[in-house]
C-alpha cells in the first residue's frame, strides 16, 4: 500500500483527520448571490470585485493558491505586488455577467499542477506580470466587442510579451493532519531584474460579527527566534495553531473588519481594518501600523529577483510548538517524499499503455478536481431574514431568488466546477465530478452523491438543489447514472460491491423520481417539459420561460432523460436484490416505468405528430399548442440525441437473480404487442435482454446522423448541434420569429446570459454520456451491429470501436501534436509553445466544434475532469 493510500485509510478508519485542512479556500467570494443583500437580487453589482479587498465576507473566503480547515474559520493564501499595480493582487479578477461580452469570464493566468486525495501534497502556479495589471484594458476592449467576436484576455494584452512575469508556485506538505508546510518560489521569467512583494497572509474568517462566536478569536504572540519567527492562532473550535515562517522585511496586524471609510464613507474606529495589508504595501509605509495583535496577519518580503532567478519563502502551520528552527533540513525532506508518495500513487492508477503526455494531462485533471473542492456555507432562512445586530435583507428576498427552500442549510466541502466562474456547487457538475473522482477516492465521491440527497439539502418534495443562482432550476437527472458509474469503479478497485451506498442512494432517488413524475408530467403522458435541463441555449427560445403561443413544450431530452433515468434505478434495484430480495418489487415499478415513457417517445398514430421522424430519422422537441395542433421544432442537436442515453442490457444472469421481474418483463412484452400500436421497445434473446428507447432500425438512422462529418460529427468529438444549422433554422409562432444557427464556439445569443453554449461547441460530459451508451449497446449487439465511422467512409466499426475512437477525439483536445500545439490553446499557439507554457493544461467548460479551441470557463476542470477515465479507457 503507497503512503497515500495508507493516508486514506487512516483518514476513513477514523485515525486521523487528514482532510481537515486543504484547497477549500475559494478564489472568488466576491459577486455571489450569497454574498448578495441587494433588492433585486443583482448580484454582481452589489459585491463587485473592487469591494473585496475593504469588505468582511458573511459566507466564506477567497485568496490566491489558499487552503483553509474544514469549516474556514482560519485560511491562508499569496497576496503579491510588483510595485506597479494600483491595488494589492489577493484574490483573481475577472469580469462580471454584464460586463463580458460572453458574460463573466476569469482574467488570470494559473494552473493547478498537482494534488493528492488527502491534499498532503499540493502545487499550484499563478503568472503574474511585472507591469501593471491591465484592468481597465480587460474592461473596456471587452465592453466594445460584440458576441460576434472572442472575448479578450489577459494573454492577449501582450503583458507577458518578452517573459516579464513571475512565475508564482506555491506548494503544500502535510507533516501530519495539522502540521502543514508552505513553500512559495517565485521565479523571475524575463532577462530584467524585477521587485516582488510576497504576503503569506493567514486570517480568521469574521463569524464574531454575525453572532456566531463567543469570543473573538486572536492572533499575537510574535516571537523572533534563531532562524524564524513565529506567531500564535487561538480560536475557540480550533484550538491553538502556530504560524512559522522565514525573517521577513515588515509583520503586519491587522482585524478582518470592514472599512467603512472607503467603502460608505463612514468613519472607522481604527485604521486596522480588512485592506491594511494593500494601504501599508502599496504607500510602502510599514511605521504606521505597529498593531501587534489581530485577526489578520503577514509576514512582508519584500525582494528583489534576478533575471532567470528566483527566491524561496517557507512557512509552517502547525499544531506543535517547535523549539528549534522548523524551515530546516527536515522541512526538504517532508516536501520529497511527499512529492514520491504522491508520484507513486499516480503511477499505481495509470494504464500501461499510457502516453507520458496522456499522464501529464489526465495528472493535472486530477489536480484541477482535488483543488476545486471548497467549502460551502449558506443557511437559507437566514440569508432570506438576516442575522441578529445586522441591517435585515430586503423584505422582496422573502418572495425573490431560492425563498422557496427554507430546509436548505449547507455547511460542507464540496466539489465545485471551479474556484473562480462557478465557487458554488451545480448539481448535475457533481455527478460528472464524482466519476474521476471515485477513481482516486471513491470514499468522498460516494460521500458527496449521498450529501445531496440528504435532508438539508433535498427539498421536502424531492428536488436535488440545482446551483446558486436558481435552487430550483431543473437539471437533468444525472445522479442516479453517478452512483452505478462510482459503484463500479469501487467494485473494480476493491473487488467488493458498496451495496449499503447503493441502498442509501437509491432510497433518496426514488423521492426525487417521484418529484420528477408528479411535477414535470404535467399532462400525465409518460412526455416530460423539464425546461431549462441544463442545455443552455440550445432551443429557438427559453425552455424554462413562458412558451410562444401560451402553449407547452414536451421536451425529447426530458423524457430521454426520465427514461434514463428508469433504467439507472432499475439497473441499482437489480445490483441490490442480488444481496437483498426486498428489493425486487422495485425493478418492476423501473422496468414498467419505463415501458410507458418509451411508448410515448416512440407512439405511432395518425392523430399523433410524435417527436420522432421517420424521413428525417431524428427525434424533435414538439410544441403543444392550446387549440390541439402539435408543432415539431426540427433543431438537429443533442436533445435528439440524449434519446439514445436510456439503455441497458440485462444478462440472463441478472434475470436469474430477478425470477419476478423476468416474468413481469416478459408478460409485459407479450401484452404490448397484443394490445399496442407502437414500436417494440425491448429486444429480447435467449442469453440477454436490451432496454431501449429506440429500436435498431432507429438507432442506425440516429448513429449515421451524429457520426456524419457534415453534422455531429467533429474531430474533437460530437457537436452539440448540427452543422446542417450553419444557415440557421427559423420558424414563425403567432406572427413571431423564432430561430438558432450552428455557433461552434461562443454565442451570439445571450438567452440565458453567462457563457454558455450548446449550438455547436463539443461539451465533454455529453460526449461521456454518448460514449457511455455506446458501450451498452454493444455489450448487447457486438459485432452484429456495425456502422461507418465517420458515415460514408465506408469503414465500418462496431460501437464499441466507435466509443473508443470518439474518446480518443475528446483525449487529442489536450495532447501536444506533431508541431508541439494542442487544440485548446487554439487562440494562443505560439505562447504554448514557450518552454515555461508548453506542459500547462487548462481544462475548458467546452471546445470549439470546429477547431477543438477550448472555451468557455477556462478551468472547469469538474465535468472536463472526466477526460482522465477516458485516458484510462483508450489505454486498456
Amino acid at each position: 500500500m503507497s503512503a497515500e493510500a495508507s493516508r486514506l485509510s487512516e483518514q476513513y478508519s477514523g485515525k486521523k483527520n487528514w482532510l481537515k485542512w486543504g484547497p477549500y479556500l475559494s478564489e472568488r467570494q466576491w459577486g455571489t448571490v450569497r454574498e448578495d443583500y441587494s433588492e433585486h437580487g443583482s448580484a454582481w453589482d452589489f459585491f463587485p470585485h473592487d469591494h473585496a479587498r475593504s469588505r468582511v465576507y458573511r459566507w466564506g473566503e477567497d485568496g490566491i493558491a489558499g487552503i483553509s480547515d474544514d469549516k474556514q474559520r482560519l485560511c491562508f493564501s499569496v497576496a503579491l505586488w510588483n510595485g506597479n499595480d494600483p491595488i494589492l493582487k489577493e484574490r483573481l479578477f475577472g469580469l462580471t455577467g454584464p460586463q463580458g461580452n460572453h458574460g463573466e469570464d476569469c482574467k488570470e493566468l494559473y494552473y493547478y499542477l498537482d494534488n493528492t486525495p488527502t491534499h498532503s501534497y499540493m502545487k499550484h502556479l499563478y503568472k503574474y506580470p511585472q507591469a501593471a495589471y491591465p484592468y481597465e484594458d480587460l474592461l473596456q476592449t471587452n465592453a466594445r466587442r460584440s458576441k460576434e467576436d472572442v472575448e479578450y484576455e489577459l494573454i492577449d494584452t501582450g503583458i507577458f510579451n518578452e517573459n516579464h512575469y513571475f512565475d508564482v508556485v506555491t506548494e503544500y506538505a502535510k507533516a501530519d493532519e495539522e502540521d502543514i508546510l508552505i513553500k512559495i518560489t517565485v521565479y523571475n521569467r524575463g532577462d530584467v531584474d524585477a521587485p516582488v512583494t510576497v504576503l503569506p497572509q493567514i486570517w480568521f474568517r469574521n463569524l464574531w460579527s454575525f453572532g456566531l462566536m463567543n469570543n473573538k478569536p486572536l492572533i499575537n504572540g510574535f516571537k523572533n527566534e534563531d532562524g524564524f519567527d513565529s506567531v500564535e492562532l487561538q480560536h475557540e473550535e480550533l484550538g491553538t495553531y502556530n504560524y512559522y515562517f522565514q525573517h521577513a522585511n515588515h509583520i503586519l496586524f491587522t482585524e478582518n473588519e470592514n472599512n467603512k471609510q472607503e467603502l460608505w464613507n463612514t468613519p472607522n474606529e481604527t485604521p486596522y481594518v480588512k485592506d491594511l495589508f494593500h494601504t501599508a504595501v502599496i504607500s510602502n509605509d510599514f511605521e504606521a501600523y505597529q498593531k501587534k495583535e489581530g485577526t489578520k496577519f503577514s509576514p512582508v518580503y519584500q525582494q528583489t529577483v534576478k533575471a532567470n532567478d528566483t527566491i524561496e519563502i517557507k512557512i509552517r502551520l502547525s499544531k506543535e510548538k517547535f523549539t528549534t528552527n522548523p524551515l530546516l533540513q527536515s522541512f526538504d525532506q517532508i516536501f520529497e517524499d511527499n512529492v514520491a508518495a504522491a508520484n507513486e500513487f499516480y503511477a499505481s492508477l495509470a494504464t500501461a499503455k499510457v502516453t507520458a503526455d496522456e499522464v501529464a494531462v489526465q495528472r493535472q485533471a486530477f489536480a484541477g478536481m482535488l483543488w476545486s473542492k471548497q467549502y460551502y456555507n449558506i443557511d437559507i432562512p437566514l440569508w432570506l431574514n438576516g442575522d441578529k445586530g445586522q441591517p435585515a435583507p430586503p423584505e422582496s428576498r422573502k418572495k425573490g431568488r431560492n425563498s422557496q427552500w427554507h430546509t436548505l442549510n449547507n455547511d460542507d466541502i464540496i466539489s465545485m466546477p471551479d474556484k473562480w466562474e462557478y465557487p458554488w456547487y451545480a448539481a448535475w457538475d457533481l455527478a460528472f465530478h464524482c466519476i474521476p473522482l471515485a477513481m482516486v477516492d471513491a470514499r468522498f465521491a460516494k460521500s458527496q452523491l449521498l450529501l445531496f440527497l440528504r435532508e438539508w439539502y433535498m427539498h421536502p418534495n424531492g428536488q436535488i438543489p440545482a446551483y446558486e443562482w436558481a435552487f430550483g432550476d431543473v437539471n437533468p437527472p444525472v445522479h442516479a447514472m453517478s452512483c452505478i458509474k462510482v459503484y463500479e469503479i469501487d467494485k473494480q478497485q476493491t473487488g467488493k460491491g458498496d451495496i449499503d451506498f447503493l441502498k442509501k442512494a437509491f432510497q433518496k432517488l426514488c423521492l426525487n423520481f417521484t418529484w420528477w413524475v408528479n411535477r414535470k408530467d404535467s399532462y400525465g403522458k409518460n412526455v416530460f417539459e423539464g425546461g431549462f435541463l441544463g442545455l443552455d441555449n440550445i432551443g429557438v427560445f427559453d425552455r424554462s420561460s413562458a412558451i410562444p403561443g401560451g402553449g407547452h413544450l414536451e421536451q425529447a431530452d426530458g423524457t430521454s432523460w426520465m427514461a434514463m433515468y428508469c433504467l439507472n434505478m432499475l439497473e441499482m434495484a437489480m445490483e441490490i436484490t442480488k444481496y437483498d430480495s426486498s428489493y425486487e418489487p422495485m425493478t418492476t415499478k423501473f422496468f414498467e416505468h419505463f415501458a410507458l415513457i418509451a411508448e410515448s417517445l416512440n407512439r405511432i398514430g395518425k392523430d399523433w405528430t410524435g417527436s420522432w421522424d421517420e424521413e428525417e430519422g431524428f427525434f424533435y422537441d414538439v410544441l403543444a399548442l392550446p387549440n390541439g395542433e402539435y408543432q415539431p421544432l426540427k433543431v438537429r442537436s443533442l436533445v435528439g440525441l440524449t434519446t439514445l442515453f436510456a439503455s441497458f442490457c440485462i444478462t440472463k444472469k441478472d434475470m436469474e437473480v430477478s425470477p419476478e421481474f423476468t416474468f413481469r418483463m416478459n408478460w409485459y412484452n407479450d401484452y404490448v404487442k397484443k394490445s399496442k400500436d407502437y414500436t417494440i421497445i425491448e429486444e429480447m434473446r435467449d442469453d440477454k435482454t436490451l432496454l431501449t428507447l429506440i429500436p435498431k432500425d432507429r438507432l442506425q438512422k440516429l448513429l449515421q446522423a451524429m457520426l456524419d462529418e457534415n453534422e455531429f460529427l467533429s474531430a474533437h468529438g460530437i457537436r452539440a448541434l448540427s452543422k446542417k444549422h450553419q444557415n440557421g433554422y427559423t420558424l414563425k409562432i403567432e406572427g413571431e420569429q423564432f430561430g438558432l444557427k450552428y455557433e461552434p464556439a461562443e454565442s451570439s445569443s445571450g438567452l440565458f446570459g453567462g457563457n454558455s453554449n450548446w449550438r455547436g461547441p463539443v461539451w465533454m460530459p455529453m460526449n461521456y454520456m454518448l460514449i457511455q451508451a455506446l458501450k451498452k449497446y454493444h455489450a448487447y449487439f457486438g459485432d452484429e451491429l456495425k456502422v461507418e465511422f465517420p458515415t460514408g467512409s465506408g469503414v465500418q466499426m462496431n460501437l464499441d470501436e466507435v466509443s473508443i475512437e470518439i474518446s480518443k477525439q475528446l483525449v487529442r483536445l489536450f495532447l501536444s501534436d506533431a508541431d508541439g500545439n494542442r487544440p485548446i490553446n487554439g487562440l494562443t499557439p505560439k505562447i504554448y509553445q514557450d518552454e515555461h507554457f508548453k506542459d500547462l493544461i487548462l481544462f475548458y467548460e467546452y471546445f470549439d466544434g470546429d477547431n477543438g479551441r477550448g472555451v468557455g470557463a477556462s478551468h472547469q476542470t469538474g465535468w472536463t475532469g472526466v477526460v482522465a477515465e477516458l485516458i484510462n479507457d483508450i489505454n486498456k
